[in-house]
């Protein structure tokens, strides 16, 4: 058994030339066993290791002659390096920002030619294999646009392959532009490009000649390279924030097919890794048409992407996490890369450092999440990307990697082996389909960015399965989603419509999202709502759940419901206001119509299942600047998120998951619940260090390992630090408020591996969940005294529970010493 209790496939370090200012061989040898000395910790754990090379733009690739002994344009600036400045900035008058005005990284850069970095790569291989013990593959970067190298070929020669704006006029190059004539050499067009040429084929038939010269294994696809025109923004050619065009995907869907066609023709053999975007795989779907499910199966031998380094620089950790987990529904093969965002090697910043404030909520966040097979198995990250080892100025301070590996490790021992309480059953088939569908269109924007905002607001989400997948683990019997909550929109496909119905009626629990005018019958009838006209803009909404506690402002009252980006307006109402199975939890009204807007329902036929619905309203303005990467949220302190029900709704089944704040607008906690061998492992971000959470689960009121907390009202309270990842295996219930404690004590003893000692117990109902494979070695001690050999012994209540074995003690005053 391997020292994590699995192995990594890869550790993948990213590096620039920027540390070889001595580039003699010694000098580079010097420098590279700094470097993997300091990532040995991390690399041990992995059967083989890998340099992802930074060192130009991609245009050293697409400018290859052949000639060894031609220098190239490396990455040698501070800040974009081919800047299109297009408007004054009056913050910036005189354009010497990094973004508008390149710097170099030192003084006179030396000058590389090919000749000189293949020899590099040689050393790369040679002094990795030999600091790692391992082998060690080498991989080439491409990127589209005009941040990290100058390029002539890009923005002089062929500003034609420009066609994205995400950083200017013409300033990202898209996958399926086409080339005009040049009569310039090149390695694999001796006698000039043709015109008309797809990119993808010079590309490819460029990149088969470089990758081969130089020794390189495969090739990175930087910044969303293949996966649309705008792998940044919130709109592309489907959708302009005005109107839907879904013709336009159907034509984009063809484009990208060809340009991963064209590339493998002439490069058929080198594995390719992926960037991918920065947005999730609707907004890809519905506003640049990006075809993901059939470049995943076009067979075209290519890693899945990895999570987005975009939250470090805009905190929108339930983007990044919405984002990846809708990427890795459905993946070709059985592997996939986690990413961590060490260094800047352009932009003067150092995300560990500065971004994070050396805070690992980007480790524990993502590494928390898993996706499920068909088979209802987990699936986890393969390998892990260090982005990147050396700074801007070529740096390597051994704190970040003396910091970050140690975290990592944790995360990675602890895995999840088994779906969190919450399992999002993705629609990754059916937004394909529906991208293409002019009438469904706007459901596959709406969903994912309503999904997304929900976990900025706490819903606490860590596992993914397709909608594939999930109907197939299902009619198999594995059992894998019992006591989860499946959380999907109302209106995805039969098949599993029919599964998710299923799983309520024997016993489970769902929550629903969004509009249910196409929801199947199988979902409908359970929902029991009908459509009436709908309603939109500004709305009253009437919430009658409990919410979170606003100690110095008031609750708005005011919904603002934007039919383009929330698929249309509002128009459920229920089919018999009679019925006593169906609790509504909130209504919208306008002009005196009052539209349904979220319920609870629950038949005594359902075995205890229970089901959830909110319509949802996206709650921001969408944006007028078309390079925009964010929607503009609403004013919290002036209009009501919907996305909060999300959360609120799952008191339904059992679970209180309640904030304590002065205000709307202090940012809500991220929260995520994994399980490990048995465990809950608990691991958050809090932007606002001041806002309270309350935590109650259906197994009672969360300890976690090595703290303390106040339990009130039946929930355990907490004020969690910026980034914080625990253990629990107690839960308690009990009517007194009081203070509570799980410590972590020491063994003291032969056979002992573990003991907590639970403090402050009153009246208590005590549920510890066992360490799989020691529930025959567990032994509880009722208010024990070292050495813990004697005493009253309790003998626990064993309660096989859909959440895992519990063993309960109840009636519990004073301390229980818990070992095993």
């Amino acid at each position: 058994m391997p020292y994590l209790g699995r192995s990594l496939r890869s550790v993948t370090l990213e590096l620039s030339l920027r540390p070889f200012v001595d580039t003699t061989e010694e000098g580079v040898r010097k420098v590279l066993r700094g470097m993997f000395r300091q990532w040995r910790p991390l690399a041990r754990h992995a059967d083989t290791a890998s340099v992802m090379m930074w060192t130009s733009d991609g245009s050293e690739i697409l400018d290859f002659t052949g000639d060894l002994d031609r220098t190239f344009e490396w990455s040698y600036t501070i800040g974009t390096a081919n800047p299109h400045v297009e408007a004054h900035d009056a913050n910036d008058p005189k354009n010497i920002s990094i973004h508008r005005h390149p710097y170099t990284y030192i003084e006179n850069p030396p000058l590389h030619t090919y000749r000189w970095y293949k020899r590099f790569l040689e050393l790369v291989k040679e002094v990795g294999a030999q600091e790692l013990e391992r082998p060690v593959t080498l991989g080439a970067t491409f990127d589209p646009g005009p941040e990290f190298a100058k390029s002539i070929f890009k923005y002089q020669k062929h500003p034609e392959i420009c066609l994205g704006g995400t950083m200017g006029h013409a300033s990202m190059v898209t996958c399926y532009a086409t080339l005009h004539a040049d009569k310039a050499e090149y390695a694999g067009f001796p006698d000039g490009i043709p015109e008309g040429t797809p990119f993808g084929t010079f590309l490819g038939r460029q990149s088969r000649h470089f990758l081969k010269a130089m020794g390189f294994d495969w090739l990175w696809l930087s910044n969303g390279f293949g996966f649309g025109l705008e792998t940044w923004g919130m709109y592309g050619v489907v959708f302009d924030g005005k109107r839907y065009d879904p013709a336009k995907a159907a034509e984009v869907k063809d484009k990208s097919l060809a340009f991963f066609k064209a590339f493998r023709k002439e490069c058929p053999d080198v594995w390719l890794r992926s960037r991918g975007t920065n947005q999730t795989t609707g907004r890809d779907l519905a506003s640049d048409g990006v075809p993901l499910r059939e470049i995943y199966r076009g067979g075209f031998n290519l890693e899945p992407a990895v999570n987005s380094p975009w939250a470090a620089l805009n905190g929108d950790f339930g983007l990044e996490l919405t984002g990846w987990m809708s990427h890795i529904a459905q993946i070709p093969g059985t592997t996939y890369p986690y990413r961590f965002y060490t260094h800047d090697n352009w932009f003067v910043n150092s995300p560990w450092i500065d971004r994070y404030g050396r805070e690992p909520h980007d480790i524990h966040l993502p590494l928390s999440v898993c996706r499920l097979e068909g088979d209802g198995k987990v699936s986890l990250p393969t390998d892990i990307n260090i982005l990147s080892v050396d700074d801007t100025y070529g740096k390597m301070p051994d704190l970040v990697p003396n910091e970050v590996i140690p975290f990592i490790l944790e995360d990675v021992g602890t895995s999840p082996d088994a779906a969190g309480p919450l399992v999002w059953v993705y629609p990754f088939d059916e937004y394909h389909d529906m991208a293409l569908d002019a009438g469904r269109i706007p459901e596959v924007f709406f969903g994912d960015w309503f999904m997304r905002t929900s976990v900025n607001h706490g819903l606490p989400l860590n596992t993914v399965v397709s909608t594939a997948h999930f109907a197939e683990a299902e009619e198999a019997g594995k059992g894998a989603f019992a006591g989860r909550v499946l959380v999907t929109p109302a209106a995805i496909g039969k098949r599993a419509a029919e599964r998710v119905a299923d799983h309520v009626k024997r016993g489970g629990h769902a929550l629903l999202y969004g509009p249910t005018r196409h929801a199947d019958a199988a979902l409908l009838e359970l929902l029991g709502l009908k459509q009436d006209a709908p309603i939109s803009g500004e709305l009253e909404i009437d919430v009658k759940l409990a919410t979170d506690a606003l100690t110095a402002s008031k609750r708005p009252a005011r919904l603002i419901h934007h039919e383009l980006s929330s698929a249309g307006g509002v128009a459920e109402i229920l089919a018999d206001a009679k019925d006593p199975r169906t609790e509504l939890a909130a209504t919208v009204s306008s002009k005196g119509q009052v539209r349904a807007y979220a319920l609870v329902r629950r038949d005594p036929a359902w075995k205890g299942g229970a089901l959830a619905w909110v319509r949802g309203t996206n709650s921001f303005r969408l944006p007028e600047f078309k390079g925009a990467h964010l929607p503009e949220m609403h004013d919290p302190d002036a209009v009501f998120y919907s996305e909060l029900l999300s959360r609120h709704l799952l008191s339904a089944f059992g679970y209180s998951l309640a904030l304590e704040k002065r205000e709307g607008k202090q940012k809500n906690p991220i929260l995520v619940v994994s399980r490990h061998r048995n465990a809950f492992y608990f691991a958050g971000h809090s932007p606002n260090i001041t806002v309270g959470q309350s935590l109650r689960f259906p197994e009672g009121a969360p300890l976690l390992t090595g703290q303390e907390t106040w339990i009130q009202n039946g929930s355990s309270t907490w004020r969690m630090p910026k980034a914080w990842r625990r253990e629990c295996r107690v839960f308690v219930e009990q009517a007194a408020d009081g203070e509570l404690a799980c410590i972590e004590e020491c063994s003291i003893m032969v056979g002992v591996k573990r003991r907590l000692r639970v403090k402050g117990l009153k009246d208590a109902v005590v549920r510890f969940f066992p360490e799989t494979g020691t529930e025959g070695n567990v032994a509880i001690l009722r208010n024990g005294h070292h050495p813990y050999l004697v005493g009253d012994f309790a003998t626990p209540a064993r309660e096989e529970r859909a959440s895992g074995l519990a063993l309960r003690v109840e009636h519990v005053t004073g301390d229980l010493i818990i070992s095993w």
